[in-house]
């Protein structure tokens, strides 16, 4: 399985902006796909992520700002971003989680928010 995400970019703040990210292999059953982010000198953290059958899980700082959706048909999840802030710089990582534990990355996508 590979994930390949896209749609990074610069941004001024109190924009917005849509990530893709679409999976490719085959994988079967129950699996959660989703963003992380990684600021400079930060640490990984949690964006928001959502199952197969729907049910989604958010950072609470990025609950009202952010939303995600996924098109299982496609393998394809998506982060939209709204009211943007110079804070949510940072390389923006999906992952998918197998119902086995298997845990996959794409490549990363640069989200830069900045006048």
């Amino acid at each position: 399985v590979q994930l390949q995400a896209s749609g990074g970019g610069l941004v001024q703040p109190g924009g917005s902006l849509r990530l893709s990210c679409a999976a490719s292999g085959s994988f079967f059953g129950f699996n959660a796909m989703g963003w992380y982010r990684q600021a400079p000198g930060k640490q990984r953290e949690l964006v928001t992520t959502m199952t197969n059958n729907g049910i989604a899980n958010y950072a609470d700082s990025m609950k009202a700002r952010f939303a995600i959706s996924r098109d299982n048909a496609k393998k394809t999840v998506y982060l939209d971003m709204n009211s943007l802030k110079p804070e949510d710089t940072a390389v923006y990582y999906c992952n998918l989680v197998l119902g086995g534990g298997r845990i996959y990355w794409g490549q990363g996508t640069q989200v830069t928010v900045s006048s």
